[in-house]
């Protein structure tokens, strides 16, 4: 419905364009408005509608100079509420879009795990080989965290922890713990390849169910008992037919994974109600660690070894030699975060799951890169524990 509204002839001075004076009305606002339709003047003519109108747009608002007559026109159009829209808009499903973008940021956390993983694994073998020090070098891993992270914190890049005494004082035996199974790994791949160093480790859930059993008194269901029958017997069946088997390096191994096992009881006792966000729990962690580890690292090999050590590695690699410490040190720091972080995104079984494919990437990659001469024998009894690993971790759930 279009309706005109014209104004009669007027001359305009300049009194008329000064302010005046006036009442102005409310607008009186109805579900049934009335629209007056005035022609020539402001005759007392009225439409009423019995619906609700809606102004589309004003058009042609102007002065004619001819005419001297003030024209406005304007478009409505009634609006019919009896009858309902029927407008079908499909908006995309949130929950399965939230989802999505989850997974693929585990799948990202997990991809950068291992290959932080990866690159440590392989720095940290090449800087034992020219520097056969696991003291000192396990040291250096946990000094290059704790400084990255006191600069971030500092900086605030990171947001720093809320930490009170008590907080240190639970974090203390996981911090033992952590420093224990830290040091008996580098011991560990210090004397055997990276490969059977973590073929071994790879039977930490058997040493979880026996301290939890015999220690804790928790009991499992028997499908969990069961699988720890190929961890073990692969891990055996690995250490028998390794060619360049060490007892030292073994044993590091074996006491990596009773350490770690004690952490991880620690750190589920001691954190229960503790908000602070996985990178920040493990640079405590690290800086905790680094205290209590350096007098024991001095004792142990000494600043005078170190020295004579480090002469005989920058004569032989070169200044590269720097950059593999640097470099071992930094990964080490960064995987370790990258996998407290993804604690917070995942559970336990994801991660344990995750853990398990780690190890195959490890294992892999340092045979291809380090040459490591393998029996068919020995990866059968490798590929036989990380299945008993997996096994492991569905029948726990």
């Amino acid at each position: 419905m279009i309706s005109s509204i014209k104004h009669s002839p007027s001359s305009f001075t300049s009194k008329d364009f000064l302010p005046k004076k006036r009442s102005i009305t409310r607008p009186q606002f109805s579900p049934f408005p009335i629209i007056k339709n005035v022609h020539n003047g402001f005759p007392n003519q009225s439409f009423s509608s019995q619906k609700p109108l809606h102004l589309a747009s004003i058009e042609n608002l102007a002065i004619l100079k001819k005419t001297q007559q003030r024209k406005t026109e304007c478009q409505t159009y009634e609006a019919d509420k009896s009858r309902p829209l029927d407008i079908n808009i499909e908006l995309p499903d949130e929950e399965a879009r939230l989802e999505a973008a989850k997974r693929i940021k585990i799948g990202i956390y997990f991809a950068t795990w291992w290959a932080l993983n990866v690159v440590f694994n392989i720095y940290n073998k090449k800087v034992l080989n020219a520097f056969p020090f696991p003291w000192l070098t396990s040291t250096l891993s946990l000094a290059a965290g704790s400084i990255m992270m006191l600069i971030s914190w500092a900086t605030r890049v990171a947001d720093a922890p809320k930490t009170d005494f008590e907080f240190w004082k639970t974090l203390f035996p996981v911090a033992v713990a952590h420093t224990i199974g830290h040091v008996a790994a580098t011991v560990s791949m210090s004397k055997v390849a990276v490969s059977f160093t973590h073929i071994i480790k790879s039977g930490e859930p058997a040493f979880s169910v026996l301290v939890s059993r015999f220690l804790l008194g928790e009991a499992f269901p028997l499908p969990v008992y069961l699988s720890l029958l190929p961890i073990i017997g692969g891990c055996a069946l690995s250490a028998v037919t390794e060619l360049n088997f060490n007892m030292t390096g073994f044993m590091g191994a074996m006491i990596s994974n009773l350490a770690f096992v004690f952490r991880n009881i620690f750190s589920k006792k001691g954190m229960k109600g503790k908000s602070v966000s996985g990178m920040n729990y493990y640079a405590c962690l690290s800086i905790l660690s680094l205290l209590i580890l350096t007098p024991f690292a001095i004792a142990v090999e000494g600043p005078q070894l170190w020295a004579v050590g480090w002469q005989k590695a920058v004569s032989q690699i070169g200044p590269n030699f720097v950059w593999w410490v640097v470099a071992q040190s930094v990964f080490y720091h960064l995987y370790n975060q990258v996998s407290y972080m993804s604690l917070d995104q995942i559970s336990p079984l994801t991660f344990s799951v995750g853990n398990t494919m780690k190890r195959i990437s490890v294992i892999v990659s340092s045979i291809i890169i380090f040459h490591t001469p393998v029996q068919p024998v020995n990866a059968l009894g490798a590929a036989i524990a990380i299945l008993g690993t997996f096994l492991y971790s569905q029948a726990k759930q």
